[in-house]
């Protein structure tokens, strides 16, 4: 059963986990936005997309490009938690693993070190 939450507690949840990210992460991230939605109407099931140019694949002919975005998806995070604690963990976890992405770090990493 999905966890009841509004969408200002949840944008909350994902301003906290984003603020126990360290200061020499946040401040390396460039060109990114972090938005909250709903869902993803392509794949309604993931619970977050890393959608840019990775820092790690960033060279000189870089510029001029629009934000990477890290999307969180909502309704999929509440309807897989059954209690408010488990909703602020996942959260937490999917912030960390599209930041990530944006760092230039893959799947089989973040599944392997627990970040999955």
């Amino acid at each position: 059963m999905a966890v009841p939450m509004s969408d200002d507690e949840f944008d909350g949840l994902v301003s906290d986990a984003l603020d126990t990210i360290p200061s020499e992460l946040t401040g390396a991230m460039n060109n990114v936005v972090i938005l909250v939605e709903p869902y993803n109407p392509e794949e309604p099931d993931i619970l977050g997309l890393y959608q840019g140019v990775a820092l790690t694949l960033r060279d000189h002919d870089y510029g001029g490009f629009l934000p990477d975005t890290i999307t969180i998806y909502r309704d999929p995070i509440l309807a897989m938690c059954n209690s408010r604690d488990e909703v602020v963990h996942e959260v937490a976890v999917t912030v960390m693993h599209e930041i990530a992405h944006h760092f230039g770090i893959d799947d089989a990493w973040l599944h392997a070190n627990g970040w999955g």
